[in-house]
């Protein structure tokens, strides 16, 4: 992973007001886990939290060292300067509300209907993994990040900026400054950044659309969110 300085003590974009030290995560699955590892390796810290309770993740944060510790869900959302949710689709009603007000909160999720059951405005196009929280979380910021890497390529894939293809990541939000938020933390770790757009959008980075979980450069990505499709065609069978 390319290593940054301390959240704390480098530039910050324009548009990001205040130095976030501290990332509630949502979810300790895979890529829950590999963003608690890259975080803390930037000098974040992290407060993880998954659905089995705090003491199930006494394993990571031994990994992790002294910027992780284990919560609850409810503690990780009330911590969390920036906040990821990374659960199943199914179990995006469970995110707390109350603590995430007024946050940005970035969702990786992907909809997986042999694991969530088929939600029928996904299936017809007429939603969005990422709108269907904030729709639940209609005081947060919510943008869609990291959704369409693969866990390890998280801290292995990045590099520094300017380096000839470096790897690009797409985002989307209705609030510009959560895009200049995952913008920011995106180049932290080593990638450039492609927005989609409003949260309308961010079904093209979402599974088995052309950007999704392949290695691309800046305008390959932009140019494979242009072919995307709305309805992927197993929907329409």
């Amino acid at each position: 992973m390319h290593r940054a300085t301390r959240r704390g003590n480098r530039p910050r974009r324009p548009g990001v007001a205040v130095a976030m030290t501290t990332i509630g995560i949502i979810g300790a699955g895979h890529i829950g886990s590999q963003l608690a590892r890259a975080f803390t390796a930037l000098g974040d810290e992290v407060v993880i939290a998954n659905s089995r309770g705090p003491e199930t993740l006494s394993g990571l944060i031994d990994e992790l060292g002294p910027l992780a510790r284990a919560a609850t869900a409810e503690e990780a959302a009330e911590a969390g300067d920036l906040v990821v949710v990374t659960v199943p689709l199914a179990a995006y009603r469970d995110i707390p509300v109350a603590p995430l007000a007024g946050k940005i909160v970035l969702d990786t999720n992907n909809y997986y209907w042999e694991r969530d059951g088929h939600i029928p405005e996904l299936d017809r196009g007429e939603a969005t993994t990422s709108g269907l929280l904030q729709a639940h979380l209609p005081e947060s910021k919510v943008a869609k990040a990291f959704n369409h890497i693969t866990a390890a390529d998280i801290t292995t894939t990045g590099s520094p900026a300017g380096t000839p293809g470096r790897r690009a990541l797409g985002t989307a939000s209705d609030f510009p400054e959560a895009i200049d938020t995952v913008t920011d933390l995106y180049e932290q770790l080593g990638f450039d950044t492609v927005s989609a757009g409003p949260l309308s959008e961010s079904w093209r980075l979402e599974r088995d659309r052309p950007a999704y979980v392949v290695r691309q450069d800046a305008d390959e990505l932009r140019a494979n969110l242009a072919k995307g499709f709305r309805v992927r065609p197993q929907d329409q069978a």
